[in-house]
């Protein structure tokens, strides 16, 4: 039929995979994806919202490796909206929402991201179900079952992010 798109089956992915976050400029990221969860979170500091031409927008710093704060890699994104969440040990905060593209075995697409400190957290990121619905499907048995993110990014160099595998 023209005009009709054929829907990807979802595919196969562990409790932690490597993604990347191409517009965020970050090659190579592991989290955790976290069917408790409904949105996604990202490990995020020094978060700052400015305006600029009537629209509002976040200054961020991620440090993509556990246990490495000296990579650092400053982002920019449009702030979509503010929401309360609560965090896995019972408290409630505000966090900014933005909108960004996950690229994750082979394939890439659009899901909104909170920013948080997630220094204590195991993993860099968590993968909440609203951004697996209809193209993830997980197998708490598996782990790193999707490969490293295919995504052209520019941040981090090959190099530096090849010691934190």
């Amino acid at each position: 039929m023209p005009g009709k798109q054929k829907r990807l089956s979802p595919i196969m992915v562990g409790w932690r995979e490597w993604v990347a976050l191409p517009e965020l400029g970050i090659g190579s990221l592991k989290a955790k994806l976290d069917t408790g969860a409904t949105t996604s979170a990202l490990h995020a500091v020094r978060i700052r919202r400015v305006s600029a031409d009537g629209h509002e927008r976040v200054t961020f710093d991620v440090h993509p490796y556990q246990h490495d704060t000296h990579t650092t890699v400053p982002c920019t994104a449009t702030v979509v909206d503010e929401r309360r969440f609560k965090s896995s040990n019972g408290q409630r905060e505000h966090r900014v929402v933005i909108r960004g593209s996950l690229a994750i075995g082979g394939r890439c697409f659009p899901i909104e991201i909170s920013l948080t400190n997630r220094d204590t957290m195991g993993l860099r990121m968590l993968i909440g179900r609203s951004a697996m619905r209809g193209r993830l499907v997980v197998d708490p048995r598996l782990s790193y079952q999707a490969g490293e993110p295919r995504a052209a990014v520019t941040g981090i160099s090959d190099a530096r992010s090849a010691r934190h595998r």
